[in-house]
């Protein structure tokens, strides 16, 4: 390299942010000293498609592996050291050490800058038996290829998941798809963590549909290999599960423990505590990525977000600042996310309600249940939409589940909330419109619709929980302006049928002094039914998202199971 060196930058962790920040490093700084520690074998490679490898989604390994050493030393000059651990930080004097995982040789190496990106680690609970062989953790390829070489050499024929956020649930689609028998036990009642139940209840019966054994309720206590060979995995309940092989998805936690033994401050669940410029307590030491702790772009509260994106602009971020530039991208992350689950698909972003309740938060909720493009154009399927918002029509975040088209819904609503948009900007949305793509009236304005009709006072509402206090008040009455056909199919309980069509001609069959309580299919007919209540002089309230929401929210998982047991058998 030419030219007078300008600094010495060490980077630790060579994945999405150490990554990231060496690149925008060098392409801001032509004449830096750019070193980039990996103690893995692999750099830059695709955590979230090591799922899909193991499913064969993913034909090749290479293809996990997004850059290549021979790339960052080419291309931007970068010293590239695989197979190195930094071991401890001597902040004094500037210095690291670092130990060659090949050899066992330490040796030191200065900085003038050094920028940690340890990432996460899986979480490893102490477990009777949680050590033998044929339990597993995912986070690296070379973990996957643990994986795959100990299907193939024991033929393994079943897989136990412990954990139900993201890792777990797309492993046991892609081990499900690969032909093993799969189970999977979450500690909480839900899978994926960031949707609300019932919404995340559409999963469960797709995961159960397509042969998935789920335990909710239920986290994994002990582990013991039998004479046979099998793996039997005891639960918190004590129910015995046998396996071939487990697959361990608890969730991560910051590696901040090279921070922590440097006398950096930490912050909320032991990760490393940093500025607005990503700076940690040492004004010479950057922090990125799964190790850090961000702020909630919604609540404004300290939050860990361990997620790719994030991770790629913060390196970019604490790059900019080492380089003497403002960089106006900051700390916030509102936390958008997707993930498929066999045919569907589920997204959010901000905060979901479990959050807000915990935060002693105000807000208000509406469900929609539109189609992925115009109805009448063939193929359209539903989608199931949540959207929390305020009072004053702040969005607080959203969650989408359906086969198509759910990821732009909650894109659009990740930009709103990004530019601090409101409920009444999603009502005036221009947004792209053709029949096989969207309809005329988006889900997005749909969405903005009915907060806003919800704010003005147009459509009182009430949701799914509010039934059995409703009932035991014995002052109110519930209709279902369904057809008759539609109501015969299914209702809420306690519903009485009174179509939409005919509810003028029979509005003296309902007394002024009740609460009229009003749902139908997706809750559009119950809105119209409110209107003409309201201006007739009742107390009326529509269930928003109708019997559809009703029906996730009472989902009975256990009797799920069942079914499926007897239809396969």
């Amino acid at each position: 390299m030419k030219g007078e060196v300008t600094m010495k930058v060490c980077i630790v962790g060579g994945v999405a942010g150490g990554a990231g920040a060496a690149t925008r490093l060098r392409r801001l700084d032509e004449q830096a000293e750019i070193i980039l520690f990996e103690r893995g074998e692999h750099i830059s490679y695709a955590n979230c498609g090591l799922p899909y490898y193991l499913g064969g989604v993913i034909k090749e390994k290479e293809s996990l592996l997004v850059t290549k050493p021979e790339l960052l030393q080419d291309r931007f000059r970068i010293d590239v050291r695989s197979m190195q651990e930094v071991v401890s930080i001597d902040r004094e004097n500037h210095k690291i050490v670092v130990e060659d995982k090949k050899t066992g040789r330490r040796y030191e190496e200065t900085y003038d800058k050094l920028i940690l990106s340890p990432g996460a680690s899986p979480k490893k609970f102490p477990m009777e038996g949680i050590d033998e062989e044929g339990i597993f953790t995912v986070r690296s390829v070379t973990d996957t290829l643990e994986i795959e070489d100990y299907i193939k050499n024991h033929d393994s024929k079943s897989a136990m998941i412990i954990g139900g956020g993201f890792i777990g649930v797309e492993m046991a689609e892609n081990l499900k798809n690969r032909g093993l028998e799969v189970s999977l036990a979450e500690f909480t009642d839900q899978i994926m963590a960031p949707l609300d139940k019932e919404m995340a209840n559409i999963l469960h019966g797709e995961m159960i549909d397509k042969g998935v054994q789920l335990f909710l309720g239920r986290g994994a206590k002990s582990f013991k290999r039998t004479e046979s060979k099998q793996l039997d995995v005891t639960l918190t309940d004590g129910k015995v599960i046998g396996c071939d092989l487990v697959v361990l998805a608890m969730g991560v936690t910051p590696e901040s423990h090279l921070a922590a033994e440097a006398g950096l401050d930490l912050s909320v669940g032991n990760s490393i505590a940093v500025n607005e410029q990503f700076q940690t307590s040492d004004p010479d030491i950057y922090a990125v990525g799964d190790a850090i702790a961000v702020t909630q772009g919604v609540s404004g509260v300290e939050a860990l977000i361990s997620l790719a994106g994030p991770a790629n602009r913060q390196g970019r971020s604490a790059a900019a600042s080492i380089s003497g530039r403002e960089d106006n991208n900051g700390r916030k992350a509102i936390g958008s996310s997707v993930v498929k689950v066999f045919d569907y698909t589920a997204a959010s972003v901000g905060l979901n309600e479990k959050q807000l309740i915990h935060m002693e938060r105000k807000y208000r909720k509406t469900y929609v249940h539109p189609q992925s493009h115009a109805v009448y154009y063939p193929g359209a399927m539903p989608l199931y939409l949540k959207m929390l918002f305020d009072d004053e029509g702040k969005i607080l975040g959203a969650q989408a589940v359906g086969i198509e088209n759910v990821e732009k819904q909650i894109d659009v609503l990740a930009a709103a909330i990004q530019l601090n948009g409101t409920i009444w900007d999603l009502e005036r949305l221009e947004l792209c419109y053709a029949p096989p793509f969207n309809s005329a009236k988006s889900p997005i304005n749909m969405l903005g619709f009915t907060a806003a009709n919800i704010l003005s006072n147009d459509m009182p509402v009430w949701y799914a929980e509010d039934l059995e206090e409703i009932k035991a008040k014995g002052d109110a009455i519930v209709i279902d302006v369904s057809k008759e056909e539609e109501y015969l199919m299914g209702t809420i309980p306690y519903a009485v049928n009174m179509p939409l069509d005919s509810l003028r001609e029979n509005l003296f069959r309902l007394e002024k002094n009740k609460r009229i309580y009003v749902t139908c299919r997706v809750g559009q007919r119950g809105y119209i039914a409110v209107r003409i209540l309201l201006q007739n002089g009742y107390q009326a309230y529509n269930l928003s998202g109708g019997y559809k929401t009703y029906h996730t929210y009472a989902m009975d998982i256990d009797q799920l199971m069942e079914k499926q047991k007897k239809k396969n058998s």
